[in-house]
């Protein structure tokens, strides 16, 4: 049997390992890890070496993971957490430590909490990189997978491993374009209007969260788009209408116009969500209650208060 020189592994080079089973690329993994291609070719021979086995192989203009590495997943994620939970019995300083997060959030929460945060942090010297994935809606593999480090969600996915907390609530709303078109006054109004419709390309839409309505009697959408970002740009000039929360109001959808729905739709509730293993982790507990301080701030609140207010007073 061949002897492990198991000192020649450490943390970085199976978080590597990790990063190409996910990509099935060296390209995309060095993207993902933010360093060279050069030096996850360099880790890949390395961890060839000390398991003795190929673990990837070409496959038309990606990787396919051998047997071996498809068996690895689990023990060398096991070894990681396990590496985490030593980090965790050590405080963590943001000034003294450069701290990277992976945060899976819609064009809307992105929008709404992390600009903010980030002028915060460089107000006080506190330098965190940052790199945001579309969660559509999170699956169970993106959270385990270790594909994010928490997830910014009205929608969580059902598995005992994954902790969540709620971080406000919202009101679903009709936006559309005043000078094109009044919003629907009826249910027949609303259904009969040209819906745009938000699919995310990992599956499901912004649809999920609407209640109170039956969803089998609207109008196809003539328009979908991946994003938020998108739905103004399709809007604007029309007589389309989009079925947002209001909080958009304060940054996606801020050109449109917002009125209620003509029936009652129950208040979405956003979420901070993230896998258990993180739950204890000094530098993930500072960033969870960073993004709640800044919820809770004076500013936000004002804001979001201000416009709900002139929501009540009239259309625009």
């Amino acid at each position: 049997m061949k002897k492990f020189d198991y000192e020649a592994v450490d943390g970085r080079l199976l978080r590597t390992f990790l990063a190409i089973l996910d990509e099935a690329s060296v390209s995309r993994a060095a993207a993902k890890l933010g360093t060279t291609q050069s030096a996850v070719s360099h880790s890949l021979a390395k961890m060839r070496k000390f398991f003795g086995d190929p673990l990837f192989v070409r496959s038309g203009s990606g990787l396919s993971p051998t047997k071996t590495a498809t068996s690895l997943r689990q023990p060398v994620q096991e070894v990681l957490d396990g590496l985490r939970t030593l980090a965790h019995r050590r405080a963590f300083d943001p000034k003294a430590t450069r701290a990277r997060f992976v945060v899976a959030a819609n064009d809307l929460q992105r929008d709404l909490i992390f600009p903010q945060l980030l002028r915060e942090l460089e107000a006080e010297e506190i330098c965190v990189e940052f790199e945001f994935i579309p969660s559509g809606h999170p699956s169970l593999a993106m959270m385990r997978d270790d594909q994010c480090d928490l997830a910014v969600t009205p929608v969580a996915p059902n598995g005992s491993d994954i902790v969540q907390k709620s971080l406000f609530s919202a009101n679903m709303m009709c936006f559309f374009d005043a000078d094109a078109r009044e919003p629907p006054g009826t249910i027949e109004e609303y259904y009969n209007a040209d819906h745009i419709l938000v699919r995310f390309p990992n599956g499901g839409s912004s649809r999920l969260v609407l209640t109170g309505v039956d969803q089998s009697k609207m109008q196809k959408s003539t328009v979908c788009v991946p994003n938020f970002d998108a739905v103004s740009r399709f809007v604007t000039g029309t007589r389309r209408i989009a079925t947002e929360i209001d909080l958009m109001k304060l940054c996606t959808l801020s050109r449109l116009d917002m009125a209620p729905l003509p029936f009652e739709s129950a208040p979405v509730v956003m979420l901070m969500i993230w896998h258990e293993r993180r739950t204890s982790d000094p530098a993930h507990v500072w960033l969870r209650q960073r993004i709640q301080a800044v919820i809770d701030s004076r500013s936000l609140n004002t804001a979001l208060t201000n416009e709900r207010e002139r929501m009540n007073g009239g259309h625009r």
